[in-house]
């Protein structure tokens, strides 16, 4: 399966980074690094995180990764899955769903 990262997760996603090594450059890099190994392993077991509480369709997941949400769809059908979001889970501000 393909990953496909959806313009308004790479936006946020950019956002944390940023905001994260404004404390510590190192922390920021590895965020983004250990988050897109996770990522790269949804394609072995695409249905491994729960069903999104976002969305009302089981293809669309909800994976947690350091008090992060981020929302991705599996398309078997078009064999991808398409990254959608990330925000903190705590705190889903409206424009992020």
């Amino acid at each position: 399966m393909q990953v496909i990262y959806k313009k308004t997760f790479e936006k946020q996603l950019l956002h944390i980074v940023t905001y994260i090594a404004q404390d510590k450059i190192n922390a920021s890099i590895n965020f983004a690094n250990e988050l897109e190994k996770l990522i790269f392993l949804i394609p072995d077991n695409p249905l491994k995180y729960k069903p999104s509480i976002y969305f009302k369709n089981e293809n669309v997941r909800d994976m947690t990764y350091k008090g992060y949400t981020i929302i991705y769809k599996v398309s078997f059908q078009k064999s991808t899955i398409e990254i959608l979001r990330i925000f903190n889970q705590n705190k889903p501000a409206k424009e992020n769903i």
